[in-house]
């Protein structure tokens, strides 16, 4: 801890860091569920396609962005550059 210390308390520094972790477990609940549902990816390449995906929504949806568009967008590599 000692050697970490600079980093344990960050959020008390810093108003955009939450001083928990709920996002980070929001985040993989998604996979879990479909493992639960499904039982299991049935190849590795299935589990890695569906991750990237979940990230690209995920992250649209914490930008506040809507996520059909954004899918359409990357679906006809049309990006849009935010300056």
């Amino acid at each position: 801890m000692c050697r970490e210390r600079q980093y344990l308390f960050t959020f008390l520094f810093l108003e955009q860091v939450p001083p928990d972790n709920n996002a980070s477990e929001r985040a993989i609940r998604n996979v879990k569920v479909k493992q639960k549902i499904s039982g299991q990816f049935k190849i590795p390449q299935a589990a890695q396609n569906f991750t990237k995906i979940r990230s690209v929504i995920d992250t649209t949806i914490k930008n506040q962005m809507n996520v059909l568009e954004s899918l359409i967008l990357i679906a006809k590599f049309e990006f849009q550059f935010n300056d």
